[in-house]
């Protein structure tokens, strides 16, 4: 049976347990001198005593363990928190998005709105509400300088919004003829977004009209990416397709092969020389930058569609999607590394802080939960590339940041 360490009442069990042993103790001694009295009992025999000892000794050796149990109990009741408290929304949540410089989350709901969150340890606090579109947001991210914050709607209209204040700064109206499913921010005011027909445009928010428009595909762009010299944009679609851009030259690079699914999430490792994607069928493949038409290594990374992805390091990889399930994977070499988190139902979005101390992840459940991942610097740097990897155990395994926990791995430390 497990145990849950937090319902455990440490101050009405220790206030119990010292009234009811004081009690019994004084009855009790008051009846042994009354029986001894009134019908002259005689004195235990020295095998009745032996027998009393050993049963008492048998007493105290299980009190001591017992002891060391409730200790291990209250000592993880006593831990400290290591991550913000979850934040519950009353809408459903499409997007998140963390700020660059400070303690900040932006949340996109269903209804249209952005909401503005600061987050500690101790609390989420609601500190602005930004009723901007007239439909469900698709997108919102902030700009690499944390001080406008992005947004796209099934309404095809972007918005960029002051953080400060909460005024609008720019607003694109009718900019894509199908309503924009992603936004990539840029350097110098520019911003990048692909719609459900599969068109991207490049806009410059200091113009009314965008930089480029090309027609990269018939399905969605589910993902789009690019590195430090944004000299090239790799966008992912629903059909299967990884397509990149030259930026500078505003035309399509190159296209790779079709892939038997949608390819849902991308990231960058190994110093942005290595570029890994998500797919609907739990794929992951891996190509070289600037080699985008055909993948160099693939890998099983789960049953279930791969919906988000976030790097860690730059070998470690959290990936979640239809399960709800947050998985860490060590890429080179590849190997899973256990549980970072879980929510009920399916998990849409992932991001890190600008600290990289946490992600949050959102799910069905109209909720955006934290995870302390400050330990993965440590992992990255032991693991073992010699090392024979166990399947089975990894896959087991959970990170310190899920709250799922081994009995047997808990209690080991007791025996």
């Amino acid at each position: 049976m497990a145990i849950n360490f937090r319902d455990y009442d440490k101050n009405s069990s220790d206030e119990s347990d010292s009234d009811i042993s004081d009690g019994t103790n004084e009855e009790s001694s008051e009846n042994d001198s009354m029986d001894y009295e009134d019908d002259n009992v005689d004195e235990p025999t020295l095998n009745e005593q032996n027998t009393n000892q050993n049963n008492a000794e048998d007493d105290s050796d299980e009190d001591e363990e017992e002891d060391e149990v409730v200790k291990a109990i209250k000592a993880e009741k006593n831990k400290p928190r290591d991550h913000p408290p979850t934040i519950t929304s009353e809408d459903f949540i499409v997007d998140i998005s963390f700020s660059p410089i400070k303690n900040l989350i932006a949340i996109a709901n269903i209804v249209g709105d952005i909401l503005l969150y600061e987050y500690s340890n101790d609390e989420t606090k609601l500190v602005n509400t930004l009723e901007l579109h007239l439909k469900a947001c698709r997108q919102v991210e902030f700009d690499n300088n944390g001080l406008t914050v992005y947004s796209t709607a099934k309404d095809k209209v972007i918005m960029a919004t002051d953080v400060e204040t909460g005024k609008l700064k720019q607003c694109y109206e009718n900019a894509h003829e199908e309503p924009v499913y992603s936004l990539k921010c840029l350097d110098n005011g520019k911003i990048v977004t692909g719609d459900d027909g599969g068109t991207v445009k490049l806009w410059d928010m200091r113009k009314p009209d965008p930089i480029f428009n090309l027609k990269i595909s018939e399905e969605y762009v589910s993902d789009m990416i690019t590195n430090e010299a944004q000299k090239y944009l790799v966008c992912a679609g629903g059909d299967g397709v990884l397509t990149s851009i030259d930026l500078k030259a505003s035309k399509i690079y190159t296209t790779s092969e079709d892939y038997d699914s949608e390819l849902t999430c991308m990231g960058l490792f190994r110093s942005e020389t290595k570029l890994l994607v998500g797919s609907s069928k739990g794929k992951l493949y891996l190509f070289n930058w600037k080699e985008f038409g055909l993948h160099s290594d693939e890998y099983i990374g789960q049953k279930h569609s791969i919906q988000c992805m976030i790097p860690i390091t730059q070998n470690v990889v959290v990936t979640s999607g239809e399960d709800g399930v947050l998985r860490a994977t060590h890429m080179f070499p590849q190997r899973h590394l256990g549980i970072v988190g879980q929510h009920r139902l399916p998990v849409e979005c992932l991001d890190i802080s600008h600290d990289g101390q946490y992600i949050a992840s959102s799910s069905h459940d109209n909720d955006v939960k934290f995870w302390n991942i400050s330990y993965f610097e440590t992992i990255d740097s032991i693991i073992n590339v010699n090392h024979k990897q166990n399947k089975k155990k990894d896959l087991v395994n959970n990170l310190p940041s899920s709250s799922i926990k081994n009995a047997s791995d808990f209690f080991s430390g007791l025996v």
